[in-house]
């Protein structure tokens, strides 16, 4: 059984890897002159950082790397209540490492601009200048459908061995469905730690990508729930 500081380095590791590979394929390589990967390259790239960190860490964690899924399992039945708190610490702080680390990166090269710091926002600080209310339906809605997933396949009644694939396929999906939106978060830990770097505006803005996804994953695991009961 992996003690308490096992399961918050499984979740700090995870937590920097999601959004150093997710955040910095985007800074990074989404507009590379000629060679950028745009979206989808950046879709794929949130997916599979889960896909591999779940497959690594998730034996030792639960392979969580976000603080609306932690919330989320916890009303689902699947995760003790008075673990959240040390959860939700070790996942924000690999986010913030993982963007100091992306930003000494991002900023090693004579004039460079970080632009937007792949932050989420909204309105003008949208990529495709969705307001308010859009971004938090898409946020609730997509974080929702992201637990339902979660707690679907990692059921008892699942196949073994896959969850990681669905789950790290799912958060894909969403990422090509709402970038254009927010720039994707459904993960209060990765909105956090390119904020704490990026333009001013993301953390004026960043209680939305606290509030909508936890609110998303509290609807999705009542559903789920509701629905399908307890495993």
């Amino acid at each position: 059984m992996p003690t308490s500081l096992q399961k918050w380095s499984a979740e700090f590791l995870g937590t920097f890897w999601l959004t150093f590979g997710g955040c910095g394929s985007a800074v990074l390589a989404a507009a590379f002159p000629q060679l950028g990967i745009g979206f989808l390259g950046v879709s794929l790239a949130f997916g599979l950082t889960v896909l591999t960190g779940a497959y690594a860490l998730g034996p030792i964690s639960g392979g969580h790397f976000n603080p609306a899924v932690s919330v989320g399992l916890a009303l689902g039945g699947r995760f003790k209540v008075s673990e959240l708190p040390g959860y939700v610490v070790a996942q924000v702080l690999g986010a913030i490492v993982a963007a100091g680390v992306l930003y000494l990166i991002a900023t090693g090269k004579p004039g460079a601009d970080i632009g937007g710091f792949a932050t989420n926002g909204y309105g003008e600080h949208s990529p495709g200048g969705y307001g308010l209310l859009a971004a938090v339906v898409a946020e609730v809605v997509l974080t929702a459908v992201f637990l339902i997933v979660i707690l679907g396949v990692t059921s008892r009644h699942a196949a073994e061995g896959v969850g990681g694939m669905a789950i790290g396929l799912c958060l894909t999906l969403i990422h090509l469905i709402s970038i254009p939106v927010t720039n994707t978060s459904v993960n209060p830990a990765r909105s956090t730690g390119p904020a704490l770097f990026g333009p001013s505006y993301a953390l004026s803005e960043l209680w939305v990508f606290w509030a909508a996804p936890i609110a998303g994953a509290l609807l999705g695991a009542a559903i789920y729930r509701g629905l399908f009961g307890e495993d």
